[in-house]
């Protein structure tokens, strides 16, 4: 591998991995703002649980799955939410879709959230609803305001700048730099259109966040969450999964594989998709932006994987978990058998 093709790995890496922490950011300091109001209460109808739901599983990130999560172990929502929510969800791959394929990404949120409502639907007909819930509280982690947030006091903003924390400065630094790196044309698009814009417009929100921000939120939710949780394994996911094709399409003639055995391809997809981790689905963004898989094979994947929003549930209702992952590869193998056979 030459340095220029290293080069331009890493930088897309980058690039893909600022977009994500600037809308992880982003929805971090909504959620707050409107004092969690994703975590009230929902009604006690089923037909309202998955319309919500399926709202909340689109959220990108893992929001909306945890929450989701949370009132399912709570015996708030009932099991056919949960899968609707599950079906809908992408994790932190969402971010990553918008950032290389906006166009091909809403329109899979689109298709995805249809099918999760249809399964939801269909789920609460046909059962009983007889929840597998465990008995324990839940104790994974969720955004849920714990005391009331000025996240703008101005009196205080003079004082901050006059003793800004180490991570308020590497934040605003960071922030800083991909602003510039954008402006310039070094990192996403090297014309102006309104991907170069979006992300400049991301980036400016996101400084004024961490710049403005009280030290406990920036510490608890951005610096302590967003930062040391989901910073590293993103990026080097990434990274990861750039390598990976690199090698593979330098190396081996994959894309005629690929093509005389896509079934095969896209059993592997949804068995995938059953891993409760963020990272794995990357490998077929990359190869359907690179031509290589079809859509459907995308779908499918997009169906059965869910992010790690599913390991509270996995950790709190083993056979809930079982049980939902079951339907999600059910529902996803059907979507990408009949893909493949009629498109």
């Amino acid at each position: 591998m030459d340095l220029q093709s290293l080069a331009h790995i890493f930088k897309h890496a980058l690039m893909i991995t600022g977009f994500v922490l600037m809308m992880m950011l982003i929805i971090d300091y909504i959620n707050v703002q409107t004092q969690g109001i994703w975590n009230r209460r929902l009604q006690q109808k089923g037909w309202l649980q998955i319309i919500l739901s399926a709202f909340l599983g689109i959220i990108p990130g893992c929001l909306g799955a945890f929450t989701v999560v949370s009132l399912y172990t709570h015996r708030i929502v009932n099991f056919a939410a949960l899968v609707t929510a599950m079906i809908a969800t992408f994790g932190d791959e969402a971010f990553v879709m918008f950032a290389m394929m906006p166009e091909k990404a809403l329109i899979l949120t689109i298709i995805v959230f249809a099918v999760a409502i249809f399964t939801g639907f269909f789920i609460l007909l046909v059962s009983k609803q007889k929840d597998h819930v465990s008995d324990r509280s839940y104790g994974f982690e969720v955004h849920e305001k714990e005391i009331e947030y000025n996240c703008f006091p101005r009196d205080k903003l003079i004082t901050r700048f006059k003793r800004l924390s180490f991570e308020r400065t590497l934040l605003i630094t960071g922030f800083l730099l991909f602003i510039v790196f954008i402006a310039a044309g070094k990192l996403g698009p090297e014309e102006w259109n309104w991907m170069r814009i979006t992300f400049l417009t991301g980036g400016l929100a996101t400084l004024f966040i961490v710049t403005t921000v009280p030290d406990h939120f920036l510490m608890e939710h951005l610096w302590g969450h967003v930062i040391k949780k989901h910073l590293p394994r993103i990026f080097f996911w990434t990274l990861g999964t750039f390598f990976i094709i690199h090698f593979i399409e330098g190396f081996l003639n994959i894309n005629n594989w690929i093509q005389d055995n896509q079934y095969i391809i896209l059993i592997i997809a949804v068995l995938f998709g059953i891993i409760p981790e963020s990272g794995p689905q990357l490998v077929f963004i990359t190869l359907f932006v690179n031509g290589t898989i079809p859509f459907s094979i995308l779908l499918a994947s997009s169906i059965v994987q869910d992010g790690h929003g599913a390991i509270p549930l996995l950790a709190e209702s083993k056979k809930g978990f079982i049980y939902m992952k079951l339907i999600n590869v059910l529902v996803g193998l059907i979507i990408g058998f009949v893909g493949l056979y009629f498109f």
